[in-house]
């Protein structure tokens, strides 16, 4: 690491220390020739994921989004708020995991449905209603049979 003070590139770490649940490393640091003090910090540069829209277009992967879908759908159900934040969690970990730089909003969602099943079947229905734009009454039904006839297997 080069110094800041003299530019001398013979630095040496004197102290690390992880911060924010180690996705940070503090580094204390000594330069080699002017003795003086400084600090680093290292921490993962990632690649932000791009949200391939149903029209199109594309935009950046805004966890709050997925957050706020999933909020609107739990509403006065007995989700807690860490249920919530562990599901979201969950999906961008494994989008981030995959590799892919992009992906569609239709994974997304059905990677929201899958664990909100798993989670509270209400919310679930919620968040498919509006997800798959039920038309009528009949496509509400089929997919309350879906997840009766899911029920029934597992």
């Amino acid at each position: 690491m080069k110094c800041p003070f003299c530019n001398n590139n013979d630095t040496k770490v004197i102290d690390s220390r992880g911060q924010d649940d180690n996705s940070v490393i503090r580094r204390r640091r000594v330069c080699e020739s002017c003795g003086k003090r400084f600090t680093t910090y290292e921490r993962i540069d990632m690649i932000p994921i791009t949200v391939i829209k149903s029209d199109g277009t594309r935009e950046i992967f805004d966890k709050s989004k997925v957050m706020n879908g999933i909020m609107k759908s739990c509403n006065k159900r007995p989700v807690t708020a860490q249920q919530i934040q562990d599901l979201v969690d969950d999906i961008e970990n494994t989008l981030m995991g995959t590799g892919d730089r992009e992906v569609e909003s239709k994974q997304i969602g059905n990677m929201v449905m899958d664990r909100l099943k798993e989670v509270d079947e209400v919310a679930y229905v919620r968040f498919a209603s509006v997800y798959r734009q039920f038309k009528d009454i009949n496509t509400f039904i089929d997919e309350l049979e879906k997840l009766l006839i899911e029920k029934k297997q597992g």
